[in-house]
């Protein structure tokens, strides 16, 4: 086993490396002067249960970014197994990422359809964190449908199973 020194480390090899933490994938929504505003979303975390607080992180570059400077409520939309379209339709820059999406009814930023949580925050803080930006939240409401997560590990969509020796 070879270890990489922190100053001599590869971007695309460390995005490869990190590709082995396996995430869920969210739909981060907002709404904006513009209309509604959203982008996929794989940097989420839980931070705190009291007060409830989560964190999600957008690159620099991100056409999204701008958007998000500027709202002061979201909502993480943690997608179902079958959503994997939606993922790639918010991934994409440019088009219109709402196009087709069903959106529950709901005041506040949008709740994409079949997502199996949704949760709904108050901007709490923003930090600057190199090439990203970080957005804590603090969760106003949530709920839970229920389902199969989607998952994203070593560069591919996954769906989560139940281990077999438990």
């Amino acid at each position: 086993m070879s270890l990489v020194e922190a100053d001599a480390v590869e971007p695309g090899e460390l995005r490869r490396v990190m590709g082995h933490f396996a995430t869920g994938v969210t739909i981060v929504t907002g709404t904006s002067s513009e209309g509604p505003v959203g982008f996929a979303c794989q940097s989420f975390t839980s931070v705190s249960l009291n007060p409830p607080l989560v964190l999600w992180a957008a690159a620099r570059s991100s056409p999204s970014l701008q958007a998000f400077e500027k709202v002061d409520r979201f909502a993480v939309n943690v997608l179902a197994a079958d959503q994997h379209h939606l993922s790639r339709q918010f991934s994409t820059s440019g088009s219109d990422k709402f196009d087709g999406v069903r959106l529950l009814a709901a005041e506040g930023p949008p709740l994409v359809e079949g997502a199996v949580a949704h949760l709904v925050c108050r901007r709490a803080q923003r930090v600057d964190a190199g090439d990203h930006v970080v957005f804590i939240g603090e969760i106003e409401w949530y709920d839970a449908p229920g389902g199969e997560p989607l998952v994203f590990h070593s560069g591919f969509y996954r769906v989560a199973t139940k281990h077999p020796d438990l």
